[in-house]
């Protein structure tokens, strides 16, 4: 049983998504008086969005001395891997916006696994000085229908104790990943998940309106425990959903 408040908004386009995804960066930013405390996500559908909030329309908006930027999971790569979460994020955000270099806070992927993990835990406690509260992490969902790096029938999908585990990712190319596991992910403020094309559709169908076991598809098992839930989709991944 949770108290979040879930929203689910379908746009035309890509484009639209993104500034729709930006509107509410912005918002979850003004509201705060303190620390805005961030987590990117990776993959290819926020790069559009990170290219937006770096532009001037929007970098004036947020006030980013202020904002402190955290990741939801990352690969077990050096930072400057093509592949890094956080070098997408750098490359196309935080080079291009005032954030200071100490408000960045990378997870250490070209440590070992379970020690990255728990570096960046105790990162976690030091900064929040006792349980994550977010005020907004973004997540993607892939087409097994993982988000962060939580995926299907995995381990991490059991942890109720530590905010930030090791994960392996068996499919495709085998690596570790570091991820937030779901209670870090559920104390959030916010949860915004975007999710883009038509290669997405069915699974997001199963996600929002299907009855498969939360096990067989991992975004299904966030559900912010007092916050609020935001889905956001362009016309082509809401293109199997009923309402």
């Amino acid at each position: 049983m949770t108290d979040s408040l879930r929203f689910v908004r379908s746009f035309a386009d890509a484009d639209a998504l993104a500034q729709a995804a930006a509107e509410i960066i912005v918002e979850a930013a003004g509201k705060v008086s303190g620390a805005f405390a961030l987590a990117l996500s990776g993959g290819s559908t926020p790069k559009r969005l990170y290219h937006l909030l770096a532009t001037d329309a929007y970098s004036h908006r947020i006030e980013w001395p202020r904002a402190h930027v955290f990741w939801g999971d990352e690969r077990c790569v050096p930072p400057d891997d093509p592949t890094s979460n956080y070098h997408l994020a750098r490359k196309t955000l935080l080079d291009h916006v005032p954030i200071p270099p100490e408000n960045v806070h990378r997870i250490y992927g070209e440590q070992e696994p379970a020690q990255a993990a728990a570096l960046y835990e105790q990162h976690l406690r030091t900064f929040f000085g006792g349980p994550p509260r977010f005020n907004l992490i973004l997540l993607g969902m892939g087409g097994d229908g993982h988000t962060a790096s939580l995926f299907p029938h995995t381990p991490a999908l059991a942890e109720r104790e530590r905010w930030v585990v090791a994960s392996y990712y068996a499919q495709v190319q085998p690596s570790w990943r570091i991820t937030l596991t779901l209670p870090a992910i559920n104390a959030a403020a916010r949860v915004l998940f975007l999710v883009s094309g038509v290669e997405k559709a069915e699974t997001l169908c199963r996600v929002l309106e299907g009855e498969a076991a939360p096990e067989d598809l991992p975004a299904r098992l966030v559900q912010p425990t007092d916050g609020e839930l935001f889905w956001l989709m362009d016309e082509a991944a809401a293109s199997r959903l009923k309402t």
